[in-house]
Order: C-alpha cells, then sequence, then structure tokens
C-alpha cells in the first residue's frame, strides 16, 4: 500500500448494549489514539440505560475534533452479531476493526497495527491481547501461523488453542464485502464463527508481537457471564448452522471444511450431555457423526467421541 499517496485507513466497529459503567474508560482509549486515519462507527443497540449519553459528554467534552470521523447507528435491539453487522455496512476504511466498549485499546495500538499493514499488506493482522480481572491480568499470547498452516490456525481455533476472538484481528474490509458471510444467530461463540472464516478466505495473515488489546473480564453482564447450557446451546446452534452455511460448498472454495468433524462431534456430545435434542432436530446429525473422524486434536475428550459416534449409530 502506498502511504503516501493512501494512508491505511480503519474502520472501527464498537456495538453498545449495557456498557454505562465503562464506556467512558473505553472512548478515552479508543478515540484518544495517536493514529489519525480511523473511522469511528458507534451501533446503539437499543441499550436501555446511559452508555449513549455518556459516550455523548465524552465526545463532546474531551473529542469533538474527532467528529467528522464518528458514525453514530441507532436501531433496535437484536444482539451483538447483528449489531456488528449493521457496523459493517457503513464501513468506509480499508480495514475493520470490533472491540467491545467494556474493554480498552493500548496506547497507540491502531499506530502499530497500520505500520504492520503498510509493512505486509497482509489481509489479516493478529496479535496478542490481555484478559483483565478485578485483581490480577493475563496475557493472552499467539502462535505464529501463516498462509501456509491455515487450516491449523482454523481448527485450533475452534478447539481453544488458538483465540478464535476478533478483538484481537484487524481484517481487510474486502474480505467482509467479497464473500457471503455466515453471520452468527446466537451471541456466544459468534466471534470464533466469523473469524474461522475469515481466516479461511484470507490471502495472507501476519502476526504483530504486541499487546494491543484489553479484555474486561470483571463485567457480571458479559457474554461470557451466561449460564452453562445456554452458552453451550448457542455454541452448538452457531456451528451447526456455520456448518450447514457450507456443507454443499466444493473444498477449495470452502473456507471452514477443515472443523466440519470437530463441529458435527462437538454438537452430537452436547446434545447427548445437556439434552439438546439435536439429533431430532437435525436429522441429518447423526449420519454426518457416524462418518466424522475421531481427532485427537479435538476439544472433545477421546471417550466422549467415543460415546458420541455410538449414540449416532443408533440413530
Amino acid at each position: 500500500m502506498d502511504s503516501a499517496n493512501h494512508p491505511v485507513t480503519i474502520s472501527l466497529i464498537a456495538p453498545i448494549y449495557g456498557v454505562e459503567k465503562f464506556i467512558a474508560e473505553f472512548a478515552d482509549s479508543v478515540l484518544g489514539q495517536s493514529y489519525p486515519h480511523i473511522q469511528y462507527i458507534f451501533v446503539n443497540d437499543g441499550t436501555k440505560d446511559a452508555s449513549m449519553e455518556v459516550l455523548d459528554k465524552v465526545i463532546r467534552e474531551r473529542y469533538n475534533h474527532r467528529r467528522h470521523q464518528i458514525v453514530v447507528v441507532n436501531k433496535k435491539n437484536g444482539g451483538l452479531p447483528a449489531a456488528r453487522h449493521t457496523g459493517l455496512s457503513h464501513v468506509t476504511g480499508d480495514y475493520v476493526y470490533h472491540v467491545d466498549p467494556d474493554d480498552w485499546l493500548s496506547d497507540d495500538a491502531i499506530a502499530m497495527l497500520a505500520a504492520k499493514i503498510e509493512e505486509t499488506g497482509s489481509d489479516i493482522i493478529y496479535f496478542n491481547y490481555v484478559k483483565e480481572y478485578a485483581n490480577h491480568s493475563s496475557i493472552k499470547r499467539e502462535r505464529l501461523y501463516d498462509t501456509s498452516s491455515k487450516e491449523r490456525y482454523i481448527r485450533n481455533m475452534y478447539n481453544h488453542k488458538a483465540y478464535g476472538t476478533l478483538c484481537n484481528k484487524c481484517v481487510k474490509a474486502s474480505l467482509y464485502t467479497d464473500h457471503r458471510l455466515y453471520i452468527p444467530q446466537y451471541g456466544y461463540a459468534e466471534d470464533c464463527c466469523l473469524s474461522m472464516q475469515l481466516i479461511g478466505y484470507a490471502s495472507s495473515i501476519s502476526f504483530l508481537d504486541e499487546v494491543l488489546y484489553h479484555y474486561r473480564k470483571d463485567n457480571p453482564h458479559a457474554m461470557t457471564g451466561q449460564g452453562l447450557k445456554k452458552r453451550k446451546r448457542e455454541y452448538a446452534e452457531n456451528f451447526l448452522n456455520l456448518y450447514e452455511t457450507y456443507r454443499d460448498t466444493p473444498r477449495d472454495e470452502n473456507p471452514i471444511a477443515c472443523v466440519f468433524d470437530d463441529i458435527l462431534i462437538q454438537a452430537g456430545w452436547y446434545s447427548i450431555l445437556f439434552r439438546f435434542g439435536l439429533f431430532g432436530k437435525r436429522p441429518y446429525l447423526a449420519k454426518q457423526i457416524r462418518k466424522a473422524q475421531i481427532k485427537k486434536s479435538s476439544n472433545v475428550w477421546i471417550m466422549s467421541q467415543l460415546i458420541t459416534k455410538l449414540y449416532a449409530l443408533f440413530r
């Protein structure tokens, strides 16, 4: 990318719902970035608290000079995936970066991202982040992947051995516009569903070995604070929908074929364990699980995989 004629522009998308307590800190961290070429897209997902009023006050008092870079979109509450998708329709930047408004960015994070984009021109830049707990922090460091190891990266994301979060990936906008991506129906693990597809479609990926994002873990209203059974159901439903989106796509055009067996067996195991009834709702499930391979690298224990296949055999 020719930075002299066209400095890279990054569209930052933040869905806002129920974050009145945290949004001022978040706003300072994003609006105070040193890099000048940022588009800010704040999607009000029908929040019922004063989040938007706090955000407007921060902008008015400290960042009024950024007004021309800010887009505020108001919509009825539809959940996190729908809010992210709404934000995408307003993107004008070369790259898209999804953030959550109860978290915050490191100083100069966007400048470091832009520099890495200028250096590599990669479709996706991924990086380290920090989980911030009430009394301690935990740095989450990524492994090195490239286009030759994309399938391993995707399988590791699905099996929780790499980070499937969107908050540690900056993505070329054309990956969103050039492909018909499955937008998850449910909020839990929606970022992993999207991340896997984006990595699968990317022609190039690069790792930036810096900590750029701070992921708050002490927000009791965050998605990960949901009950276990609800989370597992949403996980299984999202990924089965993802499987159904691509199951008839030829492998050379299919971004996530490498995780088909993992998705099927894990959904089947969750259905048995939590009595979700997925085998009845999705008649293909038992047949496809019978064909699926047992894999040591799966997030489902080998014994649980065997039980799932045995159950499917008698369906």
